[in-house]
């Protein structure tokens, strides 16, 4: 959380995609909710979502993946999460997500996926709730230090 308590959410457009309306919807959508949202823009490897996530200090890693490399994606950013003691980040897809995929990327860590037409405010519903659990540990934690 950020000084004045707002949930921080980093928005981030892994992969090769080149379309990043939906995302800009998402984080202003999150703005509007009263979030601190930083978005990373196009084509940002997975170590770069997790290095700007560990910079940013933020509670919630938003992935939007329209390319159908999500299950890569989603592996290497667990992965970095788990090697950086990361855990505590709450990870979220959206995008052109099959529904035989969700099974496996929530084994990877996700813990919500959205595809396309899911409303805004049950995104935001879900930061606000799976973030609320986590108050308490997220405002008396010490801010992550890169391990460069």
């Amino acid at each position: 959380m950020d000084e004045a308590g707002r949930i921080r959410v980093l928005v981030a457009k892994p992969g090769l995609d080149g379309h990043d309306r939906g995302a800009k919807v998402i984080a202003h959508a999150l703005r509007d909710a009263g979030m601190e949202v930083i978005y990373t823009g196009l084509r940002q490897t997975p170590e770069m979502v997790v290095n700007a996530a560990l910079q940013e200090d933020v509670q919630v890693i938003g992935l939007s993946i329209l390319s159908g490399a999500h299950n890569a994606i989603v592996a290497r950013i667990s992965q970095l999460l788990k090697e950086r003691k990361m855990d505590d980040v709450l990870l979220l897809v959206g995008g052109i997500i099959p529904d035989d995929d969700i099974a496996a990327l929530k084994a990877a860590g996700v813990k919500g996926v959205f595809q396309p037409g899911t409303p805004l405010n049950d995104i935001v519903r879900f930061i606000l709730e799976n973030t609320r659990e986590n108050t308490l540990i997220q405002e008396n934690r010490a801010p992550r230090v890169s391990a460069a």
